[in-house]
């Protein structure tokens, strides 16, 4: 059984490659930069977490976590608190413009439509979670997750996430979540399912 942990900010970039493997050929992400065979997504992928990560990293009550192996990770966010601050936002756009460049502009468009259908109740948002590729199906992403939904339980808060990618919706079911909702976030993107998990 893998050994989870909060993150530190010095695993920082062994997170951002872990998770950026993981997202590799992300439906939405990959519709989001246009990627492909002359356009890889993975390198893209890293900027961005590695941009999410500097800020997050910093918070002294964050809420990522990482297998001791950094193979895998989770990226929470606390009740009241999963919409990004605009402050937090100004500090990640050179990332962000590494990763997508002229393509920004759809991502912002999508991550919009996403965030008007959030839910306004309390709850712990998943907005992040991956597996290096080469280390799926072997426990990692379920242990990682797991430190937080046994706190969710023990608060007695419901968990929320969205998926973009078919493969993971069983995944997340395992786990207690359920088809909350689809959501459309442009012209031609995939459909990305929001799911809910209620406390036991």
């Amino acid at each position: 059984m893998a050994t989870i942990r909060s993150a530190t900010a010095a695993e920082r970039a062994t997170i951002a490659g872990a998770l950026a493997s993981a997202f590799s050929d992300d439906p939405l992400f990959t519709w989001m930069a246009k990627a492909g065979p002359e356009r890889p997504l993975e390198p893209k992928m890293r900027a961005m977490f590695d941009a999410i990560l500097k800020v997050d990293l910093r918070k002294p009550d964050h809420l990522v976590f990482v297998d001791e192996d950094g193979l895998g990770a989770a990226i929470w966010r606390h009740p009241n608190k999963w919409k990004v601050p605009n402050g937090e936002l100004f500090r990640a756009v050179p990332g962000m413009l590494r990763a997508f460049g002229t393509r920004l502009p759809k991502m912002i468009g999508a991550l919009s439509a996403i965030e008007k259908v959030h839910p306004k109740d309390e709850h712990y948002y998943l907005e992040v979670l991956g597996t290096r590729k080469d280390m799926q199906s072997k426990g990692v992403g379920s242990a990682v997750m797991g430190v937080m939904l046994e706190r969710c339980d023990a608060e007695g808060l419901p968990a929320y996430l969205e998926s973009s990618n078919p493969r993971n919706i069983p995944f997340y079911a395992r786990h207690g979540f359920e088809t909350a909702g689809e959501i459309v976030c442009g012209k031609g993107a995939p459909t990305v399912i929001a799911m809910r998990r209620e406390p036991r």
